[in-house]
């Protein structure tokens, strides 16, 4: 009788896949793990008087929930997360729908390819483009300005419009992989009964379609939530200094007052908001797949 795989691993005495996680594990604790500690700890030191005061204390937390302008850079970048995951997958769910169900399968591959080409240019520069085309001298007044709409330049850039103007540009393509990958894993044969039990076109999506890709949606949406709340590039350059948001209060405290501790807390904060947006698309994050 054959000998089986694990049979000979026990007799040898070493389980190889036991170790082929090992490099891994130990990447992840390197870069992530310890950085996160450090933190973790700089968070509960102070900076006083130009010195870091390294007894264990709460009060960044406390200086920072305490001072509205710093709270309010929280606030801020929850709001600007939200709407631009809800925008995204507003605009994103109909293009991944045409291409999984409207175009035939050996177009889909050249349609995804432009749906990914604002991945291949750089995140600076998308974000400086948006600015030369919202500029009071760009493309949108220069147009408006020759059809005589309006007789003086709007200000179109520098304000929450423009950052979310230009994460929906990027992240709308995001949500479209994750939710069409989900779309195309959905079996035919799911739809074409319930068409045949009387089911409309509409009552077909909303019973069907719709509830078996949530979980792409679910992705989309964490991934975008997570990243947008994060991002310091694009509301640096479009959203100028009117608003604040924390990515920016956190460089703030690390360039212009060199107060880590301060930082690493405001940064923990941050941490904890995201650890409840994947609490929140947890119960679809898991959902089997169709």
């Amino acid at each position: 009788m054959a000998t089986s795989a694990v049979d000979v691993r026990s007799r040898r005495g070493f389980d190889f896949s036991k170790w082929a996680v090992f490099p891994a594990l130990c990447a992840t604790i390197l870069f992530f793990v310890v950085p996160l500690g450090v933190m973790l700890l700089w968070s509960f030191y102070q900076r006083i008087g130009g010195k870091i005061d390294r007894d264990l204390s709460t009060a960044n937390y406390v200086k920072f929930f305490g001072k509205p302008y710093l709270f309010e850079g929280l606030i801020n970048s929850i709001e600007v997360a939200l709407i631009t995951s809800v925008v995204s997958i507003i605009l994103a769910y109909p293009l991944a729908y045409i291409i999984a169900y409207k175009i035939p399968a050996r177009w889909q591959r050249f349609a995804l390819i432009l749906a990914v080409l604002p991945f291949w240019t750089s995140y600076v520069i998308r974000s400086y483009s948006w600015l030369l085309i919202l500029s009071e001298r760009g493309i949108i007044n220069s147009v408006l300005l020759g059809l005589g709409v309006i007789d003086e330049p709007v200000t179109l850039g520098y304000n929450r419009g423009a950052t979310v103007l230009g994460f929906v540009h990027f992240f709308t393509m995001l949500l479209t992989l994750t939710i069409y990958a989900n779309l195309v894993q959905i079996k035919d044969s799911y739809r074409m009964a319930a068409a045949d039990l009387g089911a409309s076109p509409v009552q077909v999506f909303l019973r069907v379609t719709l509830p078996l890709s949530l979980p792409g949606v679910a992705v989309g949406a964490f991934l975008t939530f997570v990243i947008a709340i994060g991002d310091y590039i694009t509301p640096q350059i479009l959203g100028g200094a009117k608003e604040l948001l924390l990515p920016q209060a956190i460089m703030l405290q690390v360039t212009r007052a060199a107060d880590f501790p301060m930082a690493s807390a405001m940064s923990m904060t941050l941490m904890v908001v995201v650890t409840i947006a994947y609490l929140v698309f947890a119960k679809y994050l898991k959902m089997e797949r169709v």
